[in-house]
């Protein structure tokens, strides 16, 4: 499978992510985000998402390989037990890396134990320097 045929994953509960899922947009990139709960899936299509994967974090037997082919994936933290879910199904999901973005430099090697290939710790709202590498 081609990169250009795969889909960026993220996971945007925060200011952070929303400004990266504009910046996919912007650069054209497709992309798709994962929500686990209705609210956050209201929240992610009103701000314009049109992929959205839903899950459930508790049941293990549902985290089924989506149909959309998901290539790289970007989770936004504001919680340490749902980014420690999200990396668990996302990895099975892709072999690409995945990149944890968070606020916190506490959990850096609880992410990197179930999975994430990269951990950023930054302040800022705009970490569309990520994409730099995208086409």
């Amino acid at each position: 499978m081609e990169a250009q045929d795969e889909f960026v994953l993220v996971s945007a509960p925060n200011k952070t992510g929303e400004q990266f899922i504009k910046a996919l947009r912007i650069k054209g990139i497709p992309y798709a985000a994962i929500a686990n709960n209705e609210t956050e899936k209201s929240r992610l299509t009103h701000l314009g998402v049109k992929h959205i994967l839903m899950v459930d974090t508790v049941d293990r037997e549902t985290w089924l390989i989506p149909e959309l082919p998901v290539g790289k994936v970007y989770l936004f933290e504001s919680s340490l037990p749902l980014i420690c879910r999200y990396i668990q199904i996302c990895r099975s999901w892709t072999g690409k890396p995945i990149y944890i973005i968070t606020g916190s430099n506490n959990a850096r090697l609880i992410y990197k134990g179930l999975g994430a290939s990269y951990v950023i710790y930054t302040r800022s709202d705009d970490v569309s320097f990520l994409l730099d590498n995208e086409s």
